[in-house]
């Protein structure tokens, strides 16, 4: 069955599409793949993946940059993100904060279940990320997302991609690479070319050698 690659903007995966002499477009099939781009956020992610998910695909890989709570994760490097949770969904309750399971509405936490053995995914580090509708930028609300969920990097769509695949029972797997640290907003320290590089040559990788 075929793999389905999503990614947020066709810019963080541009050298697939170059490496595959493929148009740039939000949604493109191939015999091997097919590539959705969804738009940056939850909402946007849900309502492209409700039109373009479907139990034809035997894998859902979500790609992208995330940003990193974890100084020991270096700019440019790949994590597997196995644990990713939906950081706001929830109520304020005064000073604390309870998570829409608390509140015995939903489940706010969510898995990759990519079982096969795979050289490319193996050799990543496992990491817990967070999906946020705001990222992190002020030191206290930073502060207060790694008390509340121990996070290692975070990300806009990531738990909506194992949200819809956990629906439908698919596989899926979530590879996103480092472009800067979770701290008050420096743009300077960003690495996002360097990210978007390494990104890509595991993709082409993956694809080309993995999915055959």
């Amino acid at each position: 069955m075929k793999l389905l690659v999503v990614a947020a903007t066709s810019v963080e995966i541009s050298g697939l599409y170059q490496h595959f002499g493929l148009a740039e477009a939000n949604f493109v099939q191939t015999p091997k793949f097919d590539i959705l781009i969804t738009g940056v956020g939850m909402t946007a992610t849900a309502f492209a993946l409700g039109r373009q998910l479907n139990p034809s695909y035997g894998l859902v890989l979500n790609v992208g940059i995330a940003g990193s709570f974890d100084p020991t994760l270096k700019l440019g490097s790949l994590v597997n993100i196995t644990t990713d949770i939906f950081a706001e969904l929830g109520a304020e309750d005064h000073d604390s904060f309870l998570s829409i399971d608390q509140l015995g509405f939903g489940t706010s936490t969510y898995f990759n279940n990519y079982a096969k053995t795979s050289p490319a995914v193996d050799q990543l580090p496992k990491v817990k990320g967070i999906t946020v509708n705001q990222v992190h930028g002020q030191t206290q609300s930073i502060a207060l997302a790694k008390i509340r969920f121990e996070p290692q990097t975070e990300s806009m769509e990531g738990a909506a991609v194992f949200y819809a695949c956990s629906q439908l029972n698919l596989p899926c797997l979530q590879v996103r690479s480092i472009s800067n640290y979770v701290e008050p907003r420096n743009r300077e320290s960003w690495q996002i070319g360097l990210a978007i590089q390494n990104l890509n040559s595991w993709l082409i990788n993956f694809v080309t050698n993995d999915r055959k």
